[in-house]
């Protein structure tokens, strides 16, 4: 039983990038993948569970941290091409990505485009455009705080602030957790990803302080990469 990140290389606006699904493989080697990335990327991670050893007919759960582009962009893709997938989110999270409610950040995106400066109009446009593109799809186990799952061994923490539905998978006995954006890598210490992105900083200071006290040695960032205490 264990954790391993799976470093998913791409470029943006000319720019080198690089986030980090987890996958949890249990004791019977049973795969469960954490966020999916941005659409399109289910050739890549596929390559990278592939190149740790494992085969993709193991993997059985995929958990969605929260609803964000980079997090469900290639989700729709992993359930029709491994239907028995046992896709896992928040209760909150799960009307966003099954389409039963327009998310929180497509609203809040649309807000943002009648305020935003000139310069900052193209990004704010195509933000919204990627948004309305993600493709829906119903959630197989809806979970909230204190849930137990993966045969007992991840514990749910909700972590609300940068979305309303965020959680974070806490692993008791390996001493981990993996966070989504609810923290991020900077250096040596945790953040906040994207303030200005959060719909409640209040929220988010607080559940970044909840993953700082758990008594973890490695905290597996989407952002940022595997910190180790």
């Amino acid at each position: 039983m264990k954790i391993i990140e799976l470093p998913i290389e791409f470029e943006f606006n000319g720019q080198k990038n690089c986030i980090y699904p987890s996958l949890f493989i249990s004791n019977n080697d049973e795969l469960t993948l954490v966020d999916t990335g941005y659409a399109n990327f289910l050739p890549l991670i596929e390559n990278e569970i592939i190149k740790n050893g494992y085969e993709m007919k193991q993997l059985k759960n995929v958990i969605v941290t929260h609803y964000d582009d980079d997090h469900i962009g290639s989700l729709y893709d992993f359930k029709v091409k491994y239907p028995q997938i046992n896709i896992i989110a928040s209760e909150i999270e799960s009307t966003y990505i099954s389409g039963e409610i327009k998310s929180e950040r497509l609203v809040q995106a649309e807000d943002m485009l009648e305020n935003l400066p000139k310069k900052d109009l193209e990004f704010g446009i195509w933000f919204v455009q990627q948004l309305r593109k993600l493709k829906h799809v119903a959630v197989d186990e809806k979970v909230n705080d204190g849930d137990i799952i993966l045969d007992s061994k991840c514990k749910i923490i909700a972590t609300p602030g940068h979305t309303s539905g965020h959680i974070t998978l806490y692993f008791p006995s390996l001493k981990s957790v993996i966070t989504g954006d609810a923290a991020v890598k900077n250096y040596d210490d945790l953040i906040i990803a994207n303030p200005h992105f959060c719909l409640d900083i209040k929220q988010a200071e607080q559940s970044l302080n909840k993953i700082k006290n758990l008594k973890v040695k490695y905290i597996y960032c989407y952002h940022g990469g595997k910190l180790t205490l």
